[in-house]
């Protein structure tokens, strides 16, 4: 039964060519079908509210109810879904997932669940799935916050590394060095290494 109702449903009801190669059906279940010379094919749904194009090259696009236009690239196996509302969603074949914001900001999911977020006032973060973070200024300032709770910041000036136990280690661009340890002590090594201060 459920057979001979799709097989009803498929009829083509009428079948019109035009003078420039397309072919136009209209099926029974109200769907209309246009092919066009190149083998390109348009679905328009009953209620004219779902499009499908179907290219020759395998690409389809798809206009959906919501406004939403999902295009999947045949050779590079990728997916792009515009939304109404600005939102554009790459998905890549090894599972990595592009998302362009309407305000620029871009955000990326690599397979490994890595996530890096680019703004557009040019920050960077990234998140990595250990619980890591990197934090990347328009300038080139780094800071890295570690799971641990450790913290790294990376400037043209210097690189410091902050640790839980309140250790603060920094080592300037001129290769000078400065421990300031939690019980207050501090030691200063000069380019080549020497101990120049320990107090």
């Amino acid at each position: 039964l459920h057979q001979e109702r799709r097989k009803h449903e498929e009829e083509v009801q009428e079948k019109i060519e035009y003078n420039d190669g397309k072919v136009e059906e209209v099926f029974s279940d109200g769907r209309r079908i246009l092919t066009f010379r190149d083998g390109t094919k348009k679905e328009i749904s009953a209620d004219k509210r779902m499009t499908t194009i179907s290219f020759s090259n395998g690409d389809v696009k798809k206009i959906m109810p919501d406004q939403r236009v999902i295009y999947y690239y045949a050779d590079a196996q990728t997916t792009h879904t515009a939304y109404p509302d600005g939102l554009e969603v790459l998905q890549f074949p090894n599972n990595q997932i592009e998302k362009h914001y309407p305000d620029g900001t871009q955000e990326i999911v690599f397979p490994d669940h890595t996530v890096k977020r680019l703004y557009s006032d040019g920050l960077k973060e990234t998140f990595f799935p250990d619980g890591t973070v990197v934090k990347v200024e328009k300038n080139g300032d780094k800071i890295v916050v570690f799971s641990d709770g450790q913290r790294e910041i990376h400037t043209a000036q210097f690189r410091r590394r902050e640790y839980r136990d309140g250790t603060v280690k920094t080592v300037f661009c001129n290769g000078r060095q400065e421990t300031k340890y939690s019980t207050g002590r501090v030691q200063i090594r000069d380019e080549e290494g020497n101990l120049i201060l320990d107090k």
